[in-house]
């Protein structure tokens, strides 16, 4: 079993920054991607970034392209997700999730295997 911890969440003024953390731990695992999710009060989740862990290629949400970076590490840690000039409408659950199989869709929700419990992100304007 595989379990997922985001951790770096927190309460900033807009235009600051934030980065979140990833840690796994388990079995032995090498994902074919991992990704962030966020989840607003009342909403669905969506897609932020997901990065390919033989490559690194990275998938953006258009709306969060430019402001967010997620980046890779193969120890501990294994995904990070710096977020710059955040604004006020960023405010959700950060979900950091794995997906174990090659599929030609890495931003869909159904195609990740391993979800994390989410870190609260909050932004005042």
């Amino acid at each position: 079993q595989v379990q997922l911890v985001e951790s770096g969440g927190g309460l900033v003024q807009a235009g600051g920054s934030l980065r979140l953390s990833c840690a796994a731990s388990g079995r032995t695992f090498y994902p074919d991607a991992m990704a962030w999710f966020r989840q607003a009060p009342g909403k669905e989740r969506l897609f932020v970034a997901s990065i390919s862990w033989s490559d690194g290629i990275q998938y953006y949400a258009d709306s969060r392209k430019g402001r967010f970076t997620i980046s890779r590490d193969n120890a501990k840690t294994p995904v990070y997700l710096q977020m710059n000039s955040l604004k006020f409408e960023d405010t959700a659950v950060y979900y950091c999730a794995a997906k174990a199989l090659p599929t030609l869709d890495s931003v869909s929700e159904r195609v990740y295997n391993y979800w994390g419990q989410g870190t609260q992100v909050t932004v005042s304007s």
